[in-house]
């Protein structure tokens, strides 16, 4: 989502899920690891021990990978109907 215009948190938000924590912690490493490679390091990461709700600030763009349930139930892309939304890919 596309946030710069509804928030001043950040410019993007990444919204993902995985079906379980141990998935939802691979993909946080995954993205983490492949930013990094890139020169992106993360500021502050929130989540991973429980991975249900996992959260990566790299600053202008901040990652949250959730578990199926708990995305449905906190819906941040309701919450954020205002930002444009780009849908990269469905699995």
């Amino acid at each position: 989502m596309k946030m710069d215009q509804v928030s001043g948190l950040c410019d993007y938000f990444v919204v993902c899920d995985a079906s379980s924590s141990v998935r939802a912690k691979t993909v946080a490493e995954h993205v983490e690891g492949e930013l990094k490679k890139k020169g992106q390091v993360v500021s502050h990461r929130e989540g991973v021990k429980e991975g249900s709700w996992i959260v990566l600030d790299f600053g202008d763009v901040v990652c949250h990978i959730f578990q199926s349930e708990v995305r449905h139930y906190y819906n941040l892309e309701k919450l954020w109907g205002d930002a444009p939304r780009h849908i990269l890919s469905k699995a």
